[in-house]
């Protein structure tokens, strides 16, 4: 395998910061919960909420779509609910990356049912060319091209999540 890295972590690093501060303009003021969708997003996740500069909520969901492929299955279940009561709460759902938009939408639709004041979504990466169903999020660190990646929270059959890059996936090299 060839490692070709698409995004260095000086590049991730500065993305962060950028969305976290927009994030913090955007939610001045507010009473905000951030929900992280596990296991993909948690570095991504971690590093966003230090960028943050104010009072937040942290909670946690574990959903999954993908059981060891590369590609969506497009069912989407939900392993693991959020612990806090979100009726008080701005909801911000941070997730690895948008692809087909099964997982944000159904996730999404989901939150909503548990009547917060907003649910907004933030995503470091965005495959646009994968969707299935029609879905933006308000947050997008970077738009990729349809290329299986690994690393920064991102595995391959459980492993590469600790790698502080993003690279392309590429066994056959």
């Amino acid at each position: 395998m060839k490692e070709e890295i698409l995004l260095s972590e000086q590049q991730i690093k500065d993305k962060v910061k950028e969305l976290g501060a927009q994030i913090t303009k955007d939610y001045k003021d507010k009473n905000l919960c951030v929900v992280s969708l596990l296991r993909g997003s948690f570095m991504f996740m971690s590093d966003l909420v230090r960028q943050i500069d104010m009072p937040i909520c942290i909670d946690f969901m574990t959903t999954s779509s993908y059981e060891d492929a590369e590609k969506s299955t497009g069912k989407v279940k939900i392993l693991t609910d959020v612990r806090e009561n979100l009726e008080n709460y701005d909801v911000l759902i941070v997730d690895d990356i948008i692809d087909s938009g099964n997982t944000i939408v159904n996730t999404l639709e989901y939150i909503k049912q548990k009547n917060p004041k907003s649910v907004k979504t933030c995503v470091l990466l965005d495959k646009p060319s994968r969707r299935q169903v029609e879905y933006n999020a308000d947050y997008v660190g970077f738009e990729i091209d349809d290329v299986f990646i690994v690393g920064y929270g991102l595995n391959y059959k459980s492993s590469y999540r600790n790698i502080p890059y993003i690279f392309i996936w590429n066994q056959d090299v």
